[in-house]
This record gives C-alpha cells, structure tokens and sequence, in this order.
C-alpha cells in the first residue's frame, strides 16, 4: 500500500482509485514540555551589578565575595556577569532562552536574601507573568455547567 500526501492507491487496483484526504489543524497552544526527553534550564546568563560605594549594596557586595563564588560552581550552564555600577542600586538580571529578560533590584537585602532572590531567576523561565481568574485553565468548557447553591432541590432538614 503506498500512501502519499493528497491520495492513496493499492497496487492491485487497476482503476487507481484515489480519495482525497484533507489535513486539518489542531486548534491549541503549544506549551512548552521542559523535562519530558531532558531537562535544560531556561536561565542562560545572569547580570549582577552592584556599587562600591553605596550603602545598599553593602549585602551584595558580601554576596559576592561569599556566596557567589559556590552559587556559580553549582550552576555551570549559568553564565555569570559582574559589573560595577556606581551610584545605583544593585540589580540581578537573568537571561533566558527564549529571549525574556527578568530584573531584580535586591537594594538593602543581606547576602541569604540576594541568594534566594537569584535563585529564584534561575529557576524562572523567562516567560511573563499572567493572570489567571479561573483555577484551571482549559480550552473546553465544563460539561456538566458551573455548580451554583442556587440550581437544583433544595436538602430537606
């Protein structure tokens, strides 16, 4: 049986019957399924600025000389740049695959908190945020309707 794209003959038939057989599009968005073969970080590069001289960079710059050094030996898929801004405050800035970027200005936090505040872009995903009103997000809608106290017999007490 040979098939190709727009019709299908069987060798033994003489006539060489063909039917039409159109493709149709699947109405959906695709959502990224990072994990499925391989999980790949979506965080590529991290930009830290911080100020010498300023008062609210007193936590990054203790960040960067304790704690970055061991965050960036963990994290080797993450590029890490560093770079004085002065008279500014200090800001982490991730770059992600898909091109978003995300900002973090982490002005008068302690080394732990700045931490934390990194690893939190790490482990984004570069994509913004969105609002949901409904807790699950679906394409159909219910069967069976909303629930409603209001619908229906009453229970008898």
């Amino acid at each position: 049986m040979a098939i190709a794209w727009s019709n299908w003959t069987t060798p033994d038939d003489t006539t060489a019957q063909s039917v039409k057989m159109t493709v149709k599009a699947i109405r959906a968005i695709s959502k990224g399924q990072n994990g499925v073969g391989a999980f790949v970080l979506q965080c590529k590069k991290m930009n830290i600025h911080y100020c010498d001289w300023a008062g609210s960079s007193k936590g990054m710059n203790g960040f960067i000389k304790s704690l970055l050094p061991r965050f960036a030996a963990a994290n080797p898929q993450v590029e890490f740049a560093v770079s004085p801004r002065p008279n500014k405050h200090p800001v982490i800035v991730g770059h992600y695959i898909n091109g978003g970027m995300k900002s973090i200005c982490v002005r008068n936090l302690s080394p732990f908190e700045i931490l934390k505040k990194a690893e939190l872009l790490r482990d984004a995903s570069g994509e913004k945020l969105r609002r949901t009103n409904k807790a699950v997000t679906s394409t159909k809608p219910s069967v069976r309707g909303i629930w409603s106290p209001y619908h229906g017999k009453g229970m008898a007490v």
